[in-house]
């Protein structure tokens, strides 16, 4: 028989001390329930359960609703692009000129550049063929509407006018071959390309060949040899041919042969722009001669020969001459029975020339004796007596 044992003792839960009564007494704790309204749009869950409004553009097609967004100004076309898939599909058709700042934008797998701006037809390719310093200095240096990230050392060259962008910044041309193969055959319709050439040959005739409608091309940092394929080009109309610009990069530069080639190869030329080219009497008359449609002629920056402003007399249908940025007009024009005359010529502009040298002012006046307007803008040696000189013109 078992017997009854002792029934255990209930557990006696031990308190913490008391610390001699430091511990504040334990208070009773509140519970408060919020009541919290979630935005619809916010919550997955009743997102889920209410109807989705409909899309009342759906059943216009897409033609009318390019013709829509046309009229919006640019911000609104910016913020109509965020609303979806399709609008931002079909803004980008709209979108005609660009200037590119990424290359892998343009040569990469998916090819966003041309996938999502499928029309275009102004592209700047500029800024993206200059790849950026390993250390960069955070200088950004711009000239005109190019700007480069200057290298950590480019205060340490010992030459006195160093270039700001060396030979080693530009992308190789097989790069650039490539990206101008994706680019012309994608965008068909392109009619202003501005470019660095470093491309080779294959790559601007493809640009031409794709690109039938192109007739503006802007080459920077151009040679003698880079102008070559440009025959390729026959619908070209205007052109800009940069061999140098100071203080930022300097090149071979382009000759008397570069532009004899330019003359031979452009002949439906009506505007031309020559940037820091060499050259003399010979390589702008042969331009006069072979251009025979050319109407505007700039000159900047310029190192020409002396007797190069006699070469003026060749260009038969010129109406506008600009010199911009000239230190000098011509070293020594020759005698004024050799100049000739522009007979065409109506308007001449001076901006930010050096005016000091009289008779090569005197030479060009000659030259353009029937001129009918003569804009002064910024120019160095400014005086009354120039005033006077200008009454050769007639």
């Amino acid at each position: 028989m078992l017997g009854r044992g002792r029934e255990p003792e209930p557990a006696v839960e031990e308190s913490p001390p008391d610390f001699h009564g430091l511990r504040p007494p334990e208070k009773p704790r509140k519970v408060v329930a919020f009541d919290i309204q979630l935005d619809p749009l916010q919550n997955p869950r009743r997102r889920e359960d209410e109807e989705v409004a409909p899309d009342l553009t759906a059943p216009l097609s897409d033609e009318i609703l390019l013709r829509i967004f046309s009229h919006l100004p640019s911000p609104l076309q910016v913020s109509a692009g965020l609303v979806c898939k399709k609008w931002l599909r079909l803004l980008g058709r709209l979108r005609r000129s660009l200037t590119l700042l990424d290359w892998s934008f343009l040569d990469s797998p998916s090819r966003r550049l041309v996938a999502r701006f499928p029309d275009l037809t102004d592209v700047d390719l500029v800024p993206a063929s200059i790849t950026p310093p390993v250390v960069t200095s955070g200088i950004l240096l711009s000239r005109g509407h190019i700007s480069v990230q200057l290298d950590s050392d480019f205060e340490s060259s010992e030459d006195s006018s160093p270039d700001l962008v060396s030979d080693g910044r530009f992308l190789p041309p097989e790069t650039m071959d490539r990206g101008l193969d994706i680019l012309s055959g994608s965008c068909p319709s392109l009619r202003k390309l501005s470019m660095v050439a470093v491309a080779s040959d294959r790559g601007l005739m493809n640009v031409a060949d794709n690109c039938p409608t192109l007739l503006e091309l802007d080459l920077h940092w151009c040679t003698d040899s880079s102008l070559s394929p440009i025959s390729a080009f026959s619908n070209l109309q205007i052109l800009k041919v940069i061999g140098c610009v100071e203080g930022l990069f300097r090149g071979s530069g382009i000759t008397d042969i570069g532009l004899t080639i330019l003359a031979h190869s452009c002949k439906r030329l009506v505007k031309l722009d020559l940037i820091g080219c060499e050259g003399s009497y010979d390589g702008i008359s042969a331009i006069g001669r072979c251009c025979l449609m050319l109407e505007e002629l700039t000159l900047c920056d310029h190192r020409m020969d002396a007797g190069w402003i006699a070469g003026l007399s060749f260009c038969g249908n010129l109406k506008t001459l600009r010199l911009i940025h000239c230190r000098i007009i011509d070293k020594d024009p020759g005698p004024v029975e050799h100049l000739g005359s522009c007979a065409a010529i109506e308007h001449l502009h001076l901006q930010r020339c050096q005016l000091r040298d009289k008779r090569s002012l005197n030479a060009l006046f000659f030259v353009c004796e029937a001129v009918k307007d003569i804009v002064f803008h910024d120019c160095w040696g400014l005086d009354d007596d120039i005033f006077g000189t200008a009454s050769l013109c007639r």
